[in-house]
């Protein structure tokens, strides 16, 4: 099982459609994890102790976090708008690059 988070500023049911792709994948988002109301700094190291993979749509990230120190692969979605429809064609992307996930590593799918 690939245990995933969904930040808080991805679509909730977005999770149900990545858990969909592949019976391997664990799905919360942050709000599930009562996290939503942390930095991102503070919401990473929560994460890395119980997933593995996190995806998120916030370009900053990487430019506030040091990605490469942590234990965590980072999905950066990005899409026209945060909304449910144009994030769903990323879907089968998001399955391949979850499959390869490796550790203190930051992809963007387009």
């Amino acid at each position: 099982m690939i245990k995933i988070l969904l930040d808080e500023c991805l679509p909730r049911k977005l999770k149900y459609r990545i858990e969909e792709s592949d019976t391997k994948f664990f799905v919360k988002t942050a709000p599930d994890m009562g996290w939503a109301s942390l930095s991102n700094g503070k919401l990473l190291t929560a994460a890395e102790k119980e997933f593995e993979v996190f995806i998120t749509s916030d370009k900053n990230l990487s430019f506030q976090q040091s990605v490469s120190s942590s234990s965590i692969y980072i999905i950066l979605l990005i899409a026209r708008t945060n909304t449910y429809e144009d994030l769903l064609p990323l879907v089968q992307k998001i399955k391949k690059a979850v499959k390869a996930h490796k550790p203190g590593t930051l992809i963007e799918i387009e």
